[in-house]
């Protein structure tokens, strides 16, 4: 397989829509079935081998688990309980009324009863609108589709590796239903007190300071797929620190700059897996400087920490 093979938005936009609705009906459940993590790290997604799962849940009045998970090889959604029963149903033919209206049917077959607090798309242009009525978006390209878990599993092993060479606080690789994204966040741990006017999902996400670098597929606002990275706050100067690759620019998004890098910039490379680690490294290292992090105390090349190990070649 290619490494990050092609994937431009035009040609797989309305399908794309119709799957980041699907997604918010699943992460909506699993924002309803899972205990409340920092930063809201229970509700992304991660990563399997055929697609991206909400990991094991539990409703809270009961005894067993269950998981959902998108099969994105046979184009299915499978949702399997503890005690072994499983329902599935096609990607393929559905709205998002239809996709909502069978995903809770299947939960219901496994013995799962779920109520979605807000049944509402999240931040997104249709917002208003609940799932039960969505019968526009109802596009899904398998081709496409599967494309787009080829590449979200290749970043996703992208962000592993340059995940290894830190040792503070950082989240796990996540995909979130959100913003449709996937990233890894570096904290220093300082408290960061957010205006009261901010709303509670940007409060808990930046109540610290983080270092954050991610890829996005292209959207209405910036419609090319891009690597990106950004600090919050954003300490002064680091607009003008100077990026790897030469590709690679500042944009000035919501009052504070994003380092992108476009997705298709890299692909040609020789070595594209280095060419991203170093631009996600161009961003941290005088982030975290101009920030005052112990750069050198939280470092962990190659995932060791241990002075032995790591002088020992093993």
């Amino acid at each position: 397989m290619e490494l990050f093979p092609p994937i431009p938005l035009a040609q797989w936009q309305d399908s794309k829509a119709t799957v980041h609705r699907f997604a918010q009906v699943v992460g909506k459940i699993r924002l309803a079935c899972s205990v409340r993590r920092n930063h809201w790290w229970n509700v992304p997604y991660h990563l399997t081998g055929r697609g991206i799962t909400t990991r094991p849940m539990a409703v809270l009045d009961g005894g067993g688990t269950f998981c959902v998970d998108f099969d994105f090889v046979d184009h299915r959604l499978v949702v399997s309980s503890s005690d072994g029963r499983t329902a599935s149903f096609p990607l393929t033919g559905q709205s998002v009324a239809s996709f909502y209206r069978r995903t809770l049917d299947s939960l219901a077959a496994v013995g799962v009863p779920v109520t979605v607090s807000h049944p509402f798309p999240f931040d997104l242009p249709d917002a208003g609108r609940p799932f039960t009525e969505d019968t526009e978006h109802a596009a899904y390209d398998p081709f496409w589709v599967n494309r787009y878990w080829q590449v979200l599993s290749q970043v996703n092993l992208v962000l592993e590796e340059f995940a290894a060479g830190f040792c503070g606080k950082i989240s796990p690789v996540h995909h979130f239903w959100h913003t449709f994204d996937i990233a890894v966040t570096r904290f220093s741990g300082r408290v960061i007190e957010q205006p009261r006017t901010v709303d509670p999902v940007t409060r808990e996400a930046y109540s610290r300071e983080v270092v954050s670098s991610g890829f996005w597929f292209g959207d209405d606002s910036f419609p090319d797929p891009a690597f990106y990275s950004y600090a919050a706050p954003e300490p002064a100067g680091l607009a003008d620190s100077p990026l790897r690759p030469g590709a690679a620019r500042w944009v000035e998004r919501s009052g504070s700059h994003l380092a992108v890098l476009p997705y298709d910039e890299v692909r040609g490379r020789e070595d594209p897996r280095a060419v991203v680690l170093d631009f996600y490294e161009s961003v941290y290292e005088p982030a975290a400087r101009l920030a005052g992090w112990d750069v050198r105390g939280e470092a962990s090349p190659g995932g060791i920490t241990d002075p032995v190990a790591a002088g020992s070649g093993d």
